[in-house]
């Protein structure tokens, strides 16, 4: 009987990519992949440190499915791995900690503690690479947007962020081995590709062998490929020639994710942040005059250290001016190591509490106002599964990431159709489909 593999994933697309890569190992070695929940034989957490409540989350993870199976090989893999090699090890349930330059060796690491029994910690100086780790998907259960991984690191150094110390400095993957695998998910049937990676918008400074434009447009040449999705990105990427030429690639999606975190310049300079509020919203009405159908969404952080009533309500403004078609709201959360976590005029949760559910209402606000401009109108919808809620129902997304959901069934998936909008309720918009694509 076939050994058996789960896996918990907490964290961002970056982490989902690379569970993804590190399953089909196992699978590629004949074990069976099963559900998250399941009783297995391996479980591997795929571990995230943004925030303490990432680190107890995490923790939560491993003793969960050492419950499932008290016989179970624990592995503890991601950034909260990473940056608390000793301090993961040191739970009991754990028998493998493998660092951010070592996931491509993960399996074979499990087959030896499996044969010895030996806990490892295989934690390196992450500061010190500077290659690209190449992890690679060919499946995927949904069949319709597969996640890609073309970058690596960051070296921002936000004054709050712990992810430089997590995953080092910036690697990029080359272009031939992104096109490579974007090739291989077409032809598995994916016809959306999410390029995603720790700073994006850095992709190519390290090689300066090509840039994110170039990696676009090759893998835009794919046949089969319809649609090319980014992750999130700095907004300082967005220069007129950017813009310009990013509008002029069919395949891009108009949905960009834009990091904000504050709209407040003063704290965005404590934040070590590279832009002003000006210079965001001017990046903005760049972005939404060469492509006016673009969604723009964000982070944004609040209860940073210092941060006053004024500020806070000048993020409050800042958040009206912009008209956001969707925002995360999040608390700052102190981090070990950070330069933040040092500075004076920590807000006590109360505060935090009451900020972020403020601002919510403002982004809630305006994400339905985007969400009711394209009523009457016609867009083009990739469907991939049943509404979750509504009964009789399938949903999709557009291009520029709003979900859409009309009366139907499985036999939608992965098709392309045009749809009249027709009404919005709770942030989906609901239509009629009046043709394929």
């Amino acid at each position: 009987m076939a050994k058996t593999v789960a896996a918990y994933t907490l964290g961002c697309k970056v982490n989902q990519y690379e569970t993804e890569a590190v399953l089909e190992q196992f699978a590629c070695a004949g074990f069976l992949v099963v559900p998250e929940g399941s009783p297995a034989d391996v479980y591997i957490i795929n571990t995230c440190t943004v925030t303490s409540l990432g680190d107890r989350k995490s923790r939560q993870m491993i003793r969960r499915a050492k419950h499932e199976n008290p016989n179970a090989v624990i592995v503890v893999m991601g950034c909260y791995a990473q940056t608390a090699a000793d301090e993961v090890a040191a739970l009991p349930e754990v028998d493998l900690v493998i660092g951010a330059d070592s996931r491509s060796q993960i399996f074979a690491l499990t087959e030896e503690f499996i044969k010895n029994k030996e806990r490892q910690i295989v934690v390196h100086d992450i500061s010190k690479l500077s290659e690209f780790e190449d992890l690679s998907i060919t499946h995927y259960e949904n069949r319709t947007r597969a996640i890609m991984k073309v970058q690596e690191g960051c070296n921002q150094f936000c004054s709050y962020c712990i992810i430089p110390y997590a995953r080092g400095r910036i690697r990029s993957r080359s272009i031939e081995s992104a096109v490579r695998e974007a090739r291989r998910l077409a032809e598995s049937g994916f016809s959306e590709i999410v390029l995603v990676g720790i700073h994006l918008a850095s992709y190519g400074k390290d090689t300066k062998s090509a840039d994110l434009l170039d990696l676009i447009q090759a893998i835009s040449e794919i046949d089969g490929i319809r649609r090319i999705r980014l992750g999130s990105l700095e907004p300082t990427l967005f220069t007129e020639e950017f813009t310009k030429a990013a509008a002029a690639i069919p395949k891009l999606c108009h949905h960009f994710h834009l990091s904000l975190q504050s709209g407040c310049d003063e704290t965005l300079a404590r934040m070590n942040r590279k832009y002003t509020t000006a210079e965001y919203k001017e990046v903005l009405d760049r972005i939404r005059t060469a492509m006016p159908d673009s969604a723009i969404a964000t982070d944004i952080m609040v209860g940073f250290p210092q941060e006053t009533d004024e500020e806070f309500e000048a993020t409050c403004r800042f958040a009206e001016e912009i008209r956001l078609a969707d925002a995360h709201i999040f608390k700052y959360s102190i981090r070990k190591g950070t330069r933040a976590a040092k500075m004076d005029g920590q807000i006590s949760p109360q505060v935090k509490d009451a900020r972020a559910k403020k601002l919510s209402s403002i982004t809630r606000r305006t994400q339905q106002e985007f969400l009711e401009r394209f009523i009457g109108t016609e867009v083009e919808v990739l469907f991939e599964q049943y509404h979750q809620k509504k009964k009789g129902f399938y949903e999709g997304k557009t291009g520029n990431y709003m979900t859409v959901c009309v009366p139907g069934d499985d036999s939608l998936e992965g098709t392309f159709c045009r749809v009249r909008l027709l009404e919005e309720k709770g942030g989906v918009l609901y239509g009629e489909i009046v043709g394929e694509d």
